[in-house]
């Protein structure tokens, strides 16, 4: 890959992990500090999620420090791998009954989420990311992604 396209590959991965990070990072700050535990619990027990209240749990905190790790692009692979599963969870217990489109409660926003979450977890994090400056001094281990960051 040419430098300019490892640039802008660069770049999009970081505008890619900022804008999928940043509606995580809300929704999980909806559920701890909108809803609460409680709050969320009880909406899970009400959809039908399996344990409620630790679902709700993980769910919260999945989306808050998943969402600040793709930001921050730390451990993007693993972050994004854990968020997909989160949106599995919610299309096949939230939304799936309502359809795609989410002004209907449908899975439409569930499904883009994932699959952008995912498709980090593939890419990486970039050049542009914690991921990057780590991964020097911790040997590549950090590099987890089989294209180049």
């Amino acid at each position: 890959m040419n430098r300019s396209a490892g640039h802008i590959r660069s770049l999009g991965l970081l505008l890619a992990r900022v804008g999928i990070g940043a509606v995580f990072l809300a929704h999980g700050l909806q559920k701890l500090n909108t809803w609460g535990h409680a709050g969320t619990a009880a909406a899970f027990d009400a959809m039908g999620a399996p344990l409620p209240d630790v679902t709700a749990f993980l769910a919260t905190w999945v989306e808050i420090l998943g969402g600040a790790a793709l930001i921050a692009g730390l451990l993007v692979p693993l972050a994004g791998v854990l968020l997909a599963v989160d949106m599995i969870g919610a299309v096949f217990i939230a939304h799936i009954d309502s359809g795609i489109w989410v002004g209907d409660g449908g899975y439409e926003l569930a499904l883009a989420l994932g699959a952008g979450a995912l498709g980090l977890a593939a890419a990486g994090a970039g050049r542009l990311s914690l991921d990057a400056l780590a991964a020097p001094r911790m040997g590549r281990k950090l590099r987890f992604a089989a294209s180049p960051a």
